[in-house]
Parts: structure tokens; C-alpha cells; sequence
């Protein structure tokens, strides 16, 4: 009996060929984070344009100034409110200076001040919604609490208060922008890591003798590091309208920083007999905040974890 089975067996298998035996291997290239989140960016056609415009304004903010035989603050009445003509792309102003030049720099000042503020309410959100998020309890409570009263009182009036008291500079704007700026990315972290120090990589982490202070930055934040990118990408529009705005009607920067609100406020006057001129940093104001937008909604889509 033995020896009939083994022949039945024998029978019922025959040996493959050496072609055959991967023909049901799946082979797939392996992604990072990163890599997987790139690949997803760069099929946003809006997002990826958003990225290239605001490369292209980097580069013009950085190179224009440098390059242009004019400075921003050059003035000659000789050639003043002209139109876009070969020597002076965008024209002159009521000065007679480069309006392209000042719009360029301008872009500089605009530009840094959203960075700027964005960065520091990102430092300032992680640290103040981790701590209330992985803390929980009374502290957390308190903490929400304090956010409660910041938020009841109108910002502009934190903004307004702050550019009196220490002056109409860069430091001051920024100040005061980042006064209750920071506290939609502290609510934004709390709620990630609320809903991720339950986990298990989180509780392995702990276990094995992980400080808090480790598994709050190695772990927790890390992998909530997604929304926290694209609400950090939301900010840097927020803050140069905001600068922009302020500066446009008066009770901003210093009229002599040729911030994009400083250059609209400055056409103003002029707008019914030259509109061209406040084209150009309204413009560059628009475009700028839509493509940071974009950016904002294709870091969205590609960090979506149901989307992986």
C-alpha cells in the first residue's frame, strides 16, 4: 500500500521548469514615506504648478535686485510714472523708481515674513499641543483653557497693540502675526497626538523604557508629521495677507520697507490715473497666495494615509 501511494504521488506532482516558477511573482519597487508622497505630489497638476511659481518668485526675489542696473530706493524724476517700456519692465513709480526692482525686493520682505512666522508656529505648535496632547489630563485641560482666552480677543487687536508698542519693523510684524497664529497648529497636533499615543508602537515604545520626551518627538510627532506639513503650508499665505493687508491700509511695516502692501498702498493715489502700477504687487500678492495654496492641497492628497 506504501509503495502505491508513493507512486500516486509521484504521478500527481511533476516537477516545473525553471521558467515557470516565478510566473506569479509580483515585483514592486520599494518606496519610502517620501519617495511614495513625491510620486503622488507630482500628478497634481495645480500643485505641481504652484511649486514652480513659487521656485520661479524665490529665484526673481533673490537674482532681480542683484542683477537690475536700478535699486529699489533709486529715484529720478525724470522718468517718473512711466509705462512697461525695454528699460523699465514694469515701469516707474510717482519717484520715478523701477517698479520691478521694488516688486522683486518686496517679494523678498513678504516672502521671508510668511516663512518666518510659519516656522515659528510650527516650533511653538508641536511643543504646546504635544505636550497638552500626550500629557491629556488637567494639564490639558488648563492649557485648551488658555488657548480659549487667546482666541476670544480679536487678533488684529494683538496685532495693533503689538506694532504700537515695539514699532513698525520686520521683528514687530512678525511678532505680532505669530501672537495667535500658532494656535490652529497647536490644536492640529493635539488631536494627532491624542489619537496616536494609543497605539502600539507608542505603548512598545514606553515599555521598553523610552523617555516621554522621546516617544513625543521620535515617534508621535513624526508620524503625524503629514497634517502637520500641510497646515504649516496654510500658514505662510495666511501670513503674507495678512502682512500685506496691514501694510496696504496703513498700520503696518515701515512705508520706507517696500513690503507688496507697502507697493499697493503707495499706488493707491494713482490708481484712477495710472492703475497699471498696483497691478503688479497685487498680482504678484495673488499669485503667490494661490500657488502656496495649491502646494497646501497637494501635500494634503499626497501625506492622505487612504490614499497609500
Amino acid at each position: 500500500m506504501e509503495e502505491k501511494e508513493l507512486i500516486l504521488t509521484d504521478e500527481m506532482f511533476e516537477k516545473l521548469d525553471d521558467s515557470e516558477k516565478n510566473s506569479e511573482f509580483i515585483a514592486m519597487q520599494s518606496k519610502t514615506f517620501l519617495k511614495d508622497a513625491w510620486g503622488r505630489f507630482k500628478k497634481n497638476k495645480l500643485a505641481l504648478f504652484g511649486l514652480v511659481f513659487l521656485t520661479f518668485m524665490i529665484i526673481c526675489a533673490i537674482f532681480v535686485p542683484m542683477l537690475s542696473p536700478y535699486t529699489y530706493e533709486g529715484q529720478d524724476m525724470m522718468t517718473r510714472n512711466v509705462l512697461p517700456n525695454a528699460q523699465h519692465w514694469f515701469g516707474t513709480d510717482k519717484l520715478g523708481r523701477d517698479i520691478m526692482v521694488r516688486v522683486f525686493y518686496g517679494a523678498r520682505i513678504s516672502l521671508a515674513i510668511g516663512f518666518s512666522t510659519a516656522f515659528i508656529n510650527l516650533i511653538i505648535g508641536i511643543l504646546y499641543g504635544g505636550i497638552a496632547g500626550y500629557v491629556g489630563g488637567a494639564v490639558d485641560m488648563i492649557m485648551m483653557r488658555i488657548i480659549d482666552v487667546i482666541y476670544a480677543v480679536p487678533s488684529l487687536l494683538y496685532v495693533v497693540l503689538i506694532l504700537m508698542v515695539f514699532g513698525n519693523s520686520i521683528t514687530s510684524m512678525m511678532l505680532a502675526i505669530c501672537a495667535t497664529s500658532w494656535i490652529s497648529m497647536a490644536r492640529q497636533v493635539r488631536a494627532q497626538i491624542m489619537s496616536l499615543k494609543e497605539m502600539e508602537f507608542s505603548l512598545a515604545a514606553k515599555v521598553i523604557g523610552a523617555s516621554d520626551m522621546r516617544i513625543l518627538l521620535k515617534h508621535l510627532v513624526i508620524n503625524a508629521i503629514g497634517p502637520i506639513i500641510v497646515c504649516l503650508t496654510m500658514m505662510v499665505p495666511s501670513a503674507i495677507f495678512t502682512e500685506s493687508f496691514l501694510s496696504f491700509v496703513g498700520i503696518g511695516l515701515d512705508p520706507t520697507i517696500p513690503s507688496w502692501g507697502i507697493l499697493a498702498n503707495d499706488c493707491r493715489p494713482l490708481l484712477f490715473t495710472y492703475p497699471i502700477q498696483i497691478i503688479w504687487p497685487i498680482t504678484a500678492i495673488c499669485l503667490t497666495i494661490l500657488s502656496l495654496n495649491f502646494v497646501g492641497d497637494g501635500l494634503g492628497e499626497a501625506f492622505d494615509n487612504n490614499r497609500r
